[in-house]
């Protein structure tokens, strides 16, 4: 097998994590990130037991857990009454089917575990400041050519640079991203400025008429963990802009008394819009191959975006190590994954249109589903969901 490293184009939680899984299978790489600093901007991000349990596999569950909160269950209300629609206990049978458990954590908490887990190890090289212009493919690896003149040789070239990278045009050529019509709003709520009824040890979500509200705590239950989706027709790219508190509520006043409660607490809103894109059959292109949310793309509703995207680092790592020639262990890699990724994009979609964002008989017709199911019927649905790599790898 070649000695040289594998190149990481893109230093968030898919890099980061393809790095780690990497040098546990004694694959060297280097994580070639085009900010100054390995971090991430944004708030919370839900980890399944499928996330969970993988970042154990690959050593970095360890420092994950530190800052880790396991919330005690998911609970779906509606916005408008204020009624629940159906609860999943975290615990209990939950965690006798999916032993690695389910939990919440701030987007940098996370990265900065997965980074810790990079220092720690002689196998990774971390660059900041390192912008990919092109990339060129040799007989025996590839050279990745920075923006600055710099130059990196590597036996192949992952793709980990999001939504709107620039190496997936490339390989697949596919064009911007869809925009959703849908924009997300975002802020940290001390508990003191929450309302009781939102003090809870779990995560909340209330879903109206063309909108929904989330919250569970975060950061050892210090502030609380504020996202708020409207399908208000957005086309624009917003990645965190900050918008007033009183436009924001404005959006919302379509909710109940309840929900309004928790939405009148936030301060301090960030806004982004929401895209994603068709499934896509290929993702290799001869020593080059995407990675996460450039390679699946999906919406937030199925809270799987990084979870799958580290699913993604553990098969790839893998698949490098079972075969010498990278480009073959690359399109196994993609083989894997392609229908798995495209199941969750599909679910996703499903969620926000037929759970999340229904009205009239629409929400009718989704309340009578959801309160329908009893908890062995939901455990059900969501164990290919739930199990690492859907249970087939």
């Amino acid at each position: 097998m070649s000695g040289l490293p594998v190149l990481i184009a893109g230093g968030g939680i898919g890099g980061l994590a393809t790095a780690v899984a990497l040098a546990r299978k004694g694959i060297a790489s280097i994580a070639l990130e085009r900010n100054p600093a390995f971090d991430e901007i944004g708030a919370g991000i839900q980890l399944g037991p499928n996330a969970l349990a993988v970042l154990d596999l690959i050593g970095a569950g360890g420092r994950v857990r530190e800052r880790l909160i396991p919330v005690g269950y998911l609970e779906i209300r509606d916005a408008l009454e204020g009624r629940r629609l159906i609860r999943l206990d975290l615990r209990g049978a939950f965690r006798e089917r999916f032993a690695a458990g389910y939990g919440v954590i701030h987007r940098g908490d996370l990265l900065k575990a997965l980074y810790e887990t990079c220092l720690a190890s002689d196998r990774i090289l971390l660059v900041p400041s390192a912008e990919i212009a092109d990339w060129e493919e040799h007989p025996d690896g590839v050279e990745a050519r920075g923006a600055d003149g710099r130059r990196w040789n590597g036996r192949c070239l992952i793709a980990a640079d999001g939504l709107h990278s620039r190496f997936r045009q490339r390989i697949v050529g596919d064009g911007d991203p869809i925009p959703s019509g849908h924009a997300t709003f975002r802020c940290l709520i001390p508990p003191e400025r929450m309302p009781e009824h939102c003090r809870v040890d779990g995560a909340v979500l209330w879903a109206g008429p063309d909108c929904h509200l989330v919250h569970y705590p975060l950061k050892d239950r210090e502030v609380y963990n504020a996202v708020i989706t409207v399908n208000d027709g957005s086309t624009d790219i917003a990645r965190g802009e900050p918008v007033p508190d009183a436009d924001v509520r404005r959006l919302f006043d379509r909710v109940g008394d309840q929900a309004r409660a928790f939405l009148d607490a936030g301060t301090g809103w960030r806004r982004w819009t929401l895209r994603d894109r068709e499934p896509a059959d290929t993702w290799v292109k001869g020593r080059a191959a995407l990675l996460g949310d450039a390679a699946h793309p999906m919406l937030q509703y199925a809270a799987q975006g990084a979870c799958t995207a580290i699913e993604d680092a553990a098969v790839l790592a893998d698949r490098l190590a079972d075969d010498a020639d990278p480009g073959a262990a690359l399109d196994r890699y993609a083989a894997e994954r392609r229908d798995r990724t495209a199941r969750v994009q599909r679910l996703s979609r499903w969620l926000a249109t037929e759970v999340y964002h229904p009205s009239a008989a629409s929400a009718k017709r989704r309340d009578a589903m959801l309160l329908g199911l009893d908890e062995e019927r939901l455990l059900d649905h969501l164990t290919w969901l739930y199990t690492p790599f859907g249970g087939t790898a």
